[in-house]
């Protein structure tokens, strides 16, 4: 190699080193604030590049040394080069939220199919263990309840499942049901609601029995590679979290914080959102802010000393 070969990589280098430095000067302030709250994440390791281009590169060290694990650095990475190139012109400022950038389908494109949609505020959501709670917050005026039954029973999920679904009847509260799609379409529930891994296990056909059968799907995610992953079989909603530390639910994924959920919210917004994850009360204000249309809640119905109460004094966050 030339000494002139190795000039042009030293400065290569050094301008790479520049725009992440620059990256990181901007949204610092924002994803790792001085004095680590919630939002502050620990540096990751940089993963192996998959390109080279040079706002490629930089973005991929600036968002590792923001944070985010190697999946999201990579996603983030590919969005700031596509950026750059849409734009005509490297912008460290600009956190990228354009759905373009990062290959998103369009609202309106034919193929793959979407699935049946639903409001695009679902408000307060009841996230709730079993087919008495679900109907005692239904009746209570909660918009939104999930049931959330475990067993490995199919006897005991089937009869839960049409329990809930009968809960619901005479209220207008849109009942989700947690990983049990096939008991779900059975008792006709309005929609299911899946985790990543359920998804990613999920047969192409079974998504297509769940569309067939007319019920809304919901899919959990915790960061931008699983946004991505979501988006990629246009589901109803999109669930992010957690937002704030949870002990309900081992989460492989630390918490996001509230300005992560705002970047999260900027870029899918052509879907109902519902934030997740550890959300009080005392964080309803900041979290609707972000503008997301729906909070998910657990701990803040279900450990409530009047759970009626509780679900009347949370829906006031929406007026």
């Amino acid at each position: 190699m030339s000494s002139t070969d190795i000039d042009a990589l030293a400065q290569a280098s050094m301008a790479q080193a520049s725009m992440a430095q620059a990256i990181v000067r901007h949204h610092a302030p924002v994803f790792a604030p001085e004095g680590g709250d919630n939002s502050a994440l620990p540096p990751q390791p940089v993963p192996r590049a998959t390109q080279s281009q040079p706002a490629y590169l930089a973005a991929l060290r600036a968002c590792s040394a923001l944070g985010f694990i190697a999946q999201d650095a990579e996603c983030l990475a590919r969005a700031w080069q596509a950026q750059t190139e849409r734009t005509g012109q490297f912008d460290a400022a600009h956190w990228p939220d354009d759905a373009r950038d990062f290959g998103l389908i369009p609202a309106d494109a034919a193929l793959p199919p979407a699935f049946a949609s639903c409001p695009q505020s679902l408000g307060l959501y009841a996230v709730l263990p079993d087919a008495q709670w679900v109907g005692r917050m239904a009746r209570a005026g909660v918009p939104t309840v999930q049931l959330r039954f475990k067993s490995e029973d199919p006897q005991a999920i089937e009869r839960e499942v049409r329990a809930a679904v009968a809960a619901v009847q005479g209220t207008p509260a849109l009942l989700f049901i947690n990983d049990h799609w096939q008991a779900a379409i059975d008792a006709g529930a309005y929609g299911v609601h899946v985790g990543q891994e359920d998804l990613d296990g999920m047969r192409a056909e079974d998504l297509e029995k769940i569309r067939a059968a007319g019920l809304r799907l919901g899919v959990s995610t915790h960061g931008y590679a699983e946004m991505l992953r979501a988006q990629a079989v246009r589901p109803s909603y999109v669930a992010l979290g957690a937002v704030f530390p949870t002990t309900l639910k081992r989460m492989a994924t630390a918490p996001q914080g509230v300005a992560r959920l705002a970047a999260y919210v900027r870029l899918m917004r052509q879907y109902p959102l519902v934030a997740i994850g550890g959300i009080g009360a005392q964080q309803f204000a900041e979290v609707l802010a972000t503008g997301a249309g729906s909070i998910a809640v657990v701990r803040a119905l279900v450990a409530a000393e009047d759970p009626e109460g509780q679900a009347q004094a949370l829906r006031a966050a929406w007026r």
